[in-house]
């Protein structure tokens, strides 16, 4: 895990295998910053939909016991969106997925995706 202290508080930029075993773990909590359309058609599992041009950061599920990883397609929407939440004071620390979905899926991680036959979701591993 890379991170960065903005001023705000700290950024950490976690890879797809840290995000992995920490989910598989049950340490952290995903917030998914794409839109619906995206997420409908594929995410990852048990990730909450915050589409980045809706969030307003006092309103999100933070500051829990568990620490929140933002992700979207490439990281660029995750980032920004972590640097917003951090600016509104709501925590003192963030992470975001490295690469965003992508990358996740170039490491063959598990996510939900859409069976394109039947529309039915499925589990892509």
């Amino acid at each position: 895990m890379r991170t960065e202290e903005t001023g705000h508080g700290t950024l950490e930029t976690w890879t797809p295998d840290e995000v992995a075993r920490a989910l598989a773990a049950d340490e952290i909590a995903m917030i998914d910053v794409r839109s619906p359309a995206e997420f409908i058609q594929e995410h990852i599992e048990g990730a909450l939909l915050a589409p980045m041009a809706y969030i307003v950061p006092e309103r999100l599920p933070l500051g829990g016991e568990k620490p929140v990883v933002l992700y979207c397609g490439g990281s660029k929407r995750s980032e920004a969106v972590g640097r917003q939440i951090l600016e509104a004071g709501v925590v003192d620390r963030i992470a975001h997925l490295e690469g965003g979905f992508g990358a996740w899926k170039a490491a063959r991680k598990p996510y939900r995706g859409t069976d394109m036959t039947t529309g039915a979701p499925v589990l892509v591993r």
